[in-house]
């Protein structure tokens, strides 16, 4: 079943970005793109089995999303809590959509995977006992969240981490280049070959060369780490790193996205007003699950309907699609363009030592959370779908692998469950080390089913200044068209509006000299993922998940399954349905990814 509508023009995506031609080269075994909680766990894994690792970060080893995780990483750790019950409510949680092997790796695996990060030096909270300290948001009918210096959680996982990688980086095995934009796959018949890059500024290598500008990083293997696509929505809770780089680099190159549509928007985010864009102050999900409520305006329960009775049996710890969509509607139904949260019962000295980072960021705003009500709305949080990969992180292209959230790993399925994804960073990058600390390139290749030929490479650098690059003075047209058409709600209407508005800034962008660089870059690659969302999500003809359409406000059976983008060798972005009855068990996932339409 494809998406394209009858009579509509078919939407092309060019092979690569624009970009001058390299001037250094560099070769390793294994590429890393991204210093988040799963890419320096890859990096560190990988450097302990041996392998020359080169890691490339946007910014520096501390930037990335992971920092700004404050609720924390889900485990059965409890002795009255079990693997079992966190994957029943991570299943229930993706309405259906969840690869159920995938759930089941996740938190069978997690308690040793959160203990290896302990003795990484990650310092989580205790209670007075000496135990780890637990705690429970929204959609776990158990306390299961560990967290790092009460809503810090990203940060300590990001200073233990960024402290192990640096403390061999430099060495025989690991490489870091910082403040490097990762621009396009480089791929041959067999798959990928190496990574173009561009180093901003001037750095040296580990072999003592120096790099600036474009070079080549020639590896068999490429483990993209790289993050979300936050950026594409006026307000949200992601840095400005999350700009879809990853999903762009293995759309171009041919590899499978799926589940793109599945955009989970958090309910609950510091609201600063009509004019305010980018990334806002996330309030977390344990603030709800520590006793706070949602009211609106006049005081009534955001989560209690008219007739007095729960909207969701978990009331306020209901999924968050739940309470995104209830927020909505009251605002709807209101007027207003926010609620408020209240944990006024908390008092100074529970907000001061369970939530000091939300409380700092309330009172920079001017709002005190022990005397005052929170205002709050939905913002863009995490995106469950990307580049679809099996149990082990291998992607439709030989020789990539992804993890963490520009991954579909299957875990999420339509609507992420809270503190799963810091757990599937960790989870997922460690088994795609252990493969790679037992294969070396061309084995794992070998292993591979036969490989489609990949999408027509064409020149692999374009003239500095010419081609199709976004100029990035439009980006606020583009997060406004996604905002208001590929938002919280959506309907047909309003999906084909958006597109209309990312085709013609595709159109612009090819008509106009835009001159090669890394903002020109990140909004291109903004671009590319927005046109391939709103197709997919024009596609899903129901409601499920993080998936609500206004004129299809039900879940349909006939759509209990995936949707798979990819762009052909025609250079034609192609969509595709995949109904659950037609998916297949893995290992045969890779070759089942193949087959998508080209």
């Amino acid at each position: 079943m494809s998406s394209t509508p009858a009579g509509a023009d078919p939407i092309s995506l060019p092979r690569y970005l624009p970009a001058p031609a390299p001037s250094w080269t560099a070769d390793t075994d294994v590429v890393v793109v991204g210093s988040g909680i799963a890419g320096l766990t890859l990096a560190l894994r990988l450097a302990e089995a041996g392998r020359r690792v080169q890691l490339v970060t946007k910014g520096t080893l501390r930037s990335g999303s992971t920092r700004w995780a404050q609720g924390g990483i889900a485990a059965a750790l409890d002795p009255g809590d079990s693997p079992s019950a966190h994957l029943a409510d991570t299943l229930v949680a993706g309405a259906g959509v969840c690869d159920e092997d995938a759930v089941r790796t996740l938190v069978e695996d997690g308690p040793a995977a959160v203990a290896e990060l302990i003795a990484r030096g990650a310092r989580l909270d205790r209670t007075g006992t000496g135990a780890l300290s637990l705690t429970r948001e929204g959609g776990h009918h158990y306390d299961r969240i560990t967290h790092a210096g009460g809503d810090a959680t990203g940060a300590e996982v990001s200073r233990a981490l960024t402290a192990a990688v640096r403390a061999v980086a430099g060495d025989a095995t690991v490489d870091v280049l910082e403040h490097a934009t990762a621009l396009d796959l480089c791929t041959d018949d067999r798959g990928v070959t190496g990574l173009r890059v561009h180093v901003d500024g001037s750095q040296r290598g580990a072999g003592g060369g120096p790099r600036t500008g474009v070079g080549t990083v020639s590896a068999r293997t490429i483990v993209l780490a790289s993050g979300g696509l936050g950026q594409l929505f006026v307000a949200t809770t992601n840095p400005p790193e999350s700009t879809a780089d990853g999903m762009a680099m293995a759309l171009r190159a041919g590899a499978v996205l799926r589940d793109l549509e599945f955009v989970q928007f958090h309910p609950t985010v510091l609201w600063l007003g009509d004019g305010a864009r980018g990334q806002q102050p996330l309030v977390s999900e344990a603030v709800r699950g520590e006793g706070a409520v949602l009211v609106d305006g006049a005081g009534r329960r955001v989560m209690v309907g008219d007739d007095g009775v729960l909207l969701h049996p978990m009331g306020d710890l209901a999924p968050r699609d739940v309470v995104a969509s209830a927020i909505v509607a009251r605002l709807g139904a209101t007027g207003a363009d926010h609620v408020y949260l209240d944990a006024r019962e908390f008092g100074a000295q529970r907000w001061q030592q369970r939530f000091p980072t939300i409380l700092a960021a309330c009172r920079e705003h001017g709002i005190d959370p022990v005397t005052d009500l929170i205002p709050v709305a939905p913002a863009c949080h995490y995106s469950c779908g990307g580049v679809a990969t099996d149990l082990h992180g291998r992607t439709s292209l030989p020789g990539l692998y992804a993890c963490g959230e520009v991954a579909c790993t299957g875990v999420h399925g339509a609507n992420r469950l809270a503190s799963n994804s810091l757990l599937e960073g960790l989870v997922f990058a460690r088994r795609i080390a252990d493969r790679l600390a037992v294969h070396d390139a061309a084995a794992d290749l070998a292993d591979w089913p036969a490989p489609q030929p990949a999408p027509s490479t064409g020149r692999v650098h374009a003239e500095p200044g010419r081609g199709r690059l976004l100029d990035p003075a439009a980006l606020p047209v583009l997060r406004r068209a996604m905002t208001d058409g590929a938002g919280v709600l959506r309907d047909a209407d309003g999906l084909a509006h958006a597109a209309r508005r990312l085709a013609d800034l595709a159109a612009g962008a090819g008509s106009r000299r835009v001159p090669a660089e890394p903002q020109a870059w990140a909004a291109t690659n903004l671009l590319d993922v927005a046109t391939a969302l709103v197709q997919a999500a024009s596609l899903r003809r129901e409601s499920r998940g993080a998936h609500r359409r206004r004129d299809l406000p039900e879940q349909d059976a006939a759509w209990l399954g995936h949707v798979d983008c990819r762009r052909g060798a025609d250079g034609v972005l192609h969509t595709r349905f995949r109904p659950a009855s037609a998916a297949v068990a893995e290992p045969a996932l890779v070759a089942d990814l193949q087959g998508v339409a080209s």
